[in-house]
């Protein structure tokens, strides 16, 4: 209970910031890895649509000099692939960054992200007993803005040990299964200051 009312205070003082200063909507893909992202750039080019998911939110920026903080809410689907099987997860962002204006459009922002799991499967078993609802990790990344429209590329991953037990059912003899639950991604999205 007490990392719901965390993650709900987080998520509606996103929101009082957004209303703050600038704020909008974002939206794009996302690409989850499992190991060495080199070995898994191979993989994405056999299967394209192999670990791919998506997310949609809100931001808000706060400062328009060369630094800015940019809070974010953001529903995320993810995709991964673990030894031919596919581990799908619903989650709440909650990245808080801090950029800097470079040069003309780019800037550069890294910063904390919290996220809240609402649900896992795991090829076609629902998973109930993860460690913690509730971890932490890091954004950082480079955008261009072009007025109100802008695009960037990030990267994500979390700090925390997180995982996800299930038992197999089909082999009775075998012990509950493990995975990591912690976000390992290349984010591209898409914004629109409003």
């Amino acid at each position: 209970m007490k990392k719901t009312i965390l993650v709900v205070f987080m998520a509606l003082s996103s929101l009082y910031t957004m209303a703050q200063g600038e704020f909008g909507l974002k939206g794009g893909l996302n690409y989850s890895a499992n190991g060495d992202y080199f070995e898994s750039a191979g993989d994405a080019a056999r299967n394209p649509d192999r670990n791919v998911g998506y997310h949609l939110g809100i931001f808000g920026k706060i400062g328009a000099s060369k630094v800015y903080v940019r809070p974010e809410l953001v529903y995320t689907k993810t995709k991964s692939d673990y030894d031919g099987n596919d581990f799908d997860m619903s989650k709440l962002d909650v990245p808080v960054l801090l950029g800097i204006k470079v040069v003309g459009p780019l800037h550069v922002f890294a910063g904390p992200a919290f996220q809240y799991i609402l649900d896992t499967e795991f090829d076609g078993i629902t998973i109930d007993d993860i460690e913690s609802d509730f971890s932490v990790g890091m954004n950082i990344g480079a955008g261009i803005n072009f007025g109100k429209l802008g695009i960037d590329l990030r990267y994500e991953r979390g700090f925390s040990d997180n995982e996800a037990s299930f038992i197999n059912t089909n082999i009775t003899n075998v012990g509950p299964s493990r995975i990591d639950t912690r976000p390992d991604q290349l984010i591209v999205s898409l914004s629109l200051a409003l």
